[in-house]
């Protein structure tokens, strides 16, 4: 059995702390094999939220993986945004333009689907670009057929239907087919503040877009959440724990049936 917990848009700055914190005692007390932060870390990309977030991951148990999300570029720092917008994440956090994670059971290809600035007025959407695509999927084919392979990306690929909000992804549709293709087991992602679960509609139907809820307040209709995700050979379970106001309880749960 892999468990891992998928955590998200914690937006240090906007932080839930009651569930930011009851969430990281969840996790300490029953380590799970991974952990994974699929983005926004923080509210503006300051030094001194940064620097929280840093703290605070290095509070959870290893290993662990994040990527950046569109909130992790400077907000106010126009030139640094435009020019170096994840100068300020590299320093403090780590890589940000992909990650990788391989031990005996999973493989992980993290992508940064965020932009500082783009050819579009609205700067927080999402791009993947086809050379992030090949990369990720170079990687995670040198893992064995056994393994639960994984991309984690902020934007989810394709929209999530009846969503709070949208990704509009550029190049999003032809990555989800690609992996797809590539037998990707699951596309992990953050943004819309919400969980979900839901199968691309290439390939055999077995590559999961898994999306996290934010751990910020910066609720979009469902409570503070995060997911724990437990994979065997016949299915992948994920579970949305959201917060009560003193306590995680499920939100809801899904069983995917994983390819042979």
């Amino acid at each position: 059995m892999i468990r891992i917990a998928q955590l998200s848009d914690v937006h240090f700055g906007d932080e839930n702390r009651p569930a930011v914190e009851a969430a990281t005692e969840m996790i300490q007390a029953d380590p799970p094999d991974l952990t994974l932060i699929t983005g926004d870390i923080t509210r503006f990309a300051e030094v001194a939220e940064l620097e929280a977030a840093k703290a605070w991951m290095e509070t959870l148990p290893r290993p662990w993986l994040v990527t950046p999300g569109n909130h992790d570029a400077p907000y106010l720092a126009w030139i640094e945004r435009i020019f170096a917008p994840f100068s300020r994440f590299e320093r403090i956090i780590g890589p940000a333009w992909s990650q990788a994670h391989l031990d005996d059971h999973v493989a992980v290809a993290g992508i940064n689907t965020a932009r500082g600035a783009q050819w579009r007025l609205n700067w927080s959407k999402g791009q993947i670009a086809r050379s992030q695509v090949r990369e990720a999927v170079s990687f995670l084919d040198g893992a064995s057929p056994a393994h639960l392979r994984i991309v984690a990306v902020h934007h989810p690929l394709t929209e999530m239907i009846g969503g709070p909000m949208t990704a509009k992804v550029w190049g999003g549709v032809d990555a989800a087919r690609a992996f797809s293709e590539a037998r990707v087991d699951l596309v992990l992602s953050g943004h819309v503040h919400a969980p979900f679960a839901l199968p691309y509609a290439f390939g055999d139907g077995r590559t999961y877009a898994i999306g996290c809820g934010t751990l910020s307040v910066r609720e979009r209709g469902i409570p503070a959440s995060f997911n724990m995700i437990e994979a065997d050979e016949e299915a992948v379970r994920i579970k949305a724990l959201t917060w009560s106001g003193s306590r995680f309880e499920a939100h809801r749960t899904w069983s995917l049936d994983r390819r042979r």
